[in-house]
């Protein structure tokens, strides 16, 4: 089972990895010409009706592996507006191919294709719904409205590609709801009421909850697209063009006293990764020393040259005002920075990333807080957990180990593990050079910024992924000589899902 989001995630990993979306769409529009097959004689009619995206897409290609058929592709739009390459392409190559096709632009032209050759004012015997598909939100336009309820009242058999116009594929649910602009003579949002679904790589969610029978099509993606972070993991993570100061997350960093440089690494690694306020609770001693580093950051100084149980209340009230929570960086051992952190995260209830020496608190806390914990394998180990030399070995073990603890783990390592006890997925950017001191700051930062405005899991993979990026960038400039205050400035561009 995967959602639309994930699947578009997945399906732009893949071509990441060298499977070109051209090979992926040939082998879906395959597998919607062999469901027609599967429900009409050859010499039937069908009717295709299509979207100008890729959806559509997958539908040209359908037209051209029914040649035994009397086919009629109906575009719904201008040719000129067709919104991917690889469709485009693929509408251009139906004419090559000299099979029938029609644009239309005005819904009050819409008639599905009558069967070719022939006076008959019969419907088709098949109609192929590919007008949106999966991943599309709102109620739906003109003129696919009208097709829509064209369709639906038609005697063909219909079969919808990736899931019905209309339908929210995660959760079954018409996408425009029931509001009177959506609504047909029934009063109910209009979708298309398909008797098939042919879906791609693994059933969507909501695909069950329809009365229709679901094919899954394996269309060629490797496991890794869906294992292995990419850039498709990116995807979604732009800032709402009408957001306020605070909407993109507040993260509050609590660390320093032996150091200063940490918790300075991961505020201004929060920043960079797009929270839009930062603020670091440190003592009082090194709190100049930190607000010297950058005039972007907040400092909030507590009594004292180390954090301890004596600024639990504090902290706890700062936390209160923030989004996540940075647990770790740069605060050290002893007992009353132990006993600190115990204290704050058995009365802590919201998000945080704990790094560092506040780590291997964790297994022994019982705490409401939702944690994202970011060990490198000693760190592991000293929690209680399991490694292994082998990435897959390792995974399962961590994976264990985050269902035990009940948090996720971003364990670190050349290959990293991303686990929350259900999920794993592995991050392979990076390089030798970031074993240099800083950049697990630098990470614990970046996944907080994340944190604030997606999943905990989510959070973790593509923070792994985008300082490992910047790590390469950094590598690519400097060699050797990469540091970790290299990394903060290319997490912008590390974080682009171009």
């Amino acid at each position: 089972m995967i959602t639309t989001d994930r699947m578009a995630a997945v399906d732009a990993n893949a071509a990441a990895l060298g499977v070109p979306r051209k090979q992926l769409m040939e082998s879906s529009g395959n597998a919607v010409a062999r469901e027609v097959r599967d429900v009409a004689e050859p010499g039937a009619t069908v009717a295709l009706v299509c979207g100008r995206g890729n959806n559509g897409g997958d539908a040209f290609v359908a037209a051209r592996f029914l040649e035994e058929y009397d086919v009629t592709v109906q575009l719904l739009g201008r040719p000129e507006t067709i919104r991917t390459d690889i469709a485009r392409g693929n509408w251009n190559a139906l004419a090559s191919a000299e099979l029938p096709t029609e644009a239309v632009s005005d819904s009050r032209e819409f008639a599905l294709a009558a069967p070719a050759d022939t006076d008959s004012d019969d419907g088709p015997d098949v109609v192929v719904d590919a007008m949106l598909g999966s991943g599309v939100s709102g109620a739906l336009r003109e003129p696919e409205r009208t097709a829509a309820a064209a369709i639906n009242a038609s005697d063909a058999t219909v079969i919808a590609v990736d899931a019905p116009s209309g339908i929210d594929a995660d959760t079954g649910e018409p996408t425009g709801g029931s509001d009177a602009a959506a609504a047909d003579a029934g009063g109910d949002a209009v979708a298309v009421n398909a008797d098939r679904v042919v879906t791609f790589h693994d059933e969507k969610p909501g695909l069950a909850a329809l009365d229709a029978d679901v094919t899954v099509a394996d269309i060629g993606i490797p496991a890794a697209a869906e294992r292995y972070t990419g850039p498709g993991d990116l995807l979604g993570l732009d800032r709402d063009p009408d957001s306020h100061k605070g909407d993109n997350g507040e993260v509050l960093v609590v660390g320093g006293g032996p150091y200063t440089g940490a918790p300075t690494l991961s505020a201004l690694a929060a920043l960079r990764a797009g929270a839009d306020l930062v603020r670091v609770a440190c003592p009082e001693s090194v709190a100049d020393a930190v607000q010297r580093f950058s005039p972007n950051l907040i400092v909030r100084p507590l009594p004292g040259d180390r954090v301890g149980a004596a600024h639990t209340e504090r902290v706890a009230s700062l936390a209160a005002e923030h989004d996540v929570v940075v647990l770790g960086p740069g605060l050290g051992g002893g007992d009353g920075t132990e006993a600190f952190v115990r204290e704050f995260l058995t009365e802590y209830e919201g998000r945080a990333v704990v790094d560092a020496d506040a780590l291997r608190i964790v297994p022994e806390v019982d705490t409401d807080a939702e944690l994202i914990c970011t060990p490198h394998q000693g760190e592991l180990v000293g929690m209680g957990g399991e490694t292994a030399d082998d990435p897959n070995e390792r995974a399962e073990l961590v994976s264990e180990f985050a269902a035990e603890i009940g948090h996720t783990l971003l364990v670190k390592g050349a290959v990293d593990v991303v686990a929350d006890g259900g999920d794993v997925r592995l991050n392979r950017t990076g390089n030798p050079g970031m074993t240099v001191g800083g950049t697990g700051d630098v990470l614990a930062g970046t996944v907080g910024a994340l944190a604030a405005v997606t999943d905990h899991f989510r959070a973790a993979a593509v923070g792994a992924y985008a300082v490992g990026r910047a790590g390469d960038a950094a590598a690519e400039a400097n060699g050797a000589g990469l540091v970790a205050t290299d990394l903060p400035d290319r997490l912008p561009e590390a974080m682009r899902d171009e």
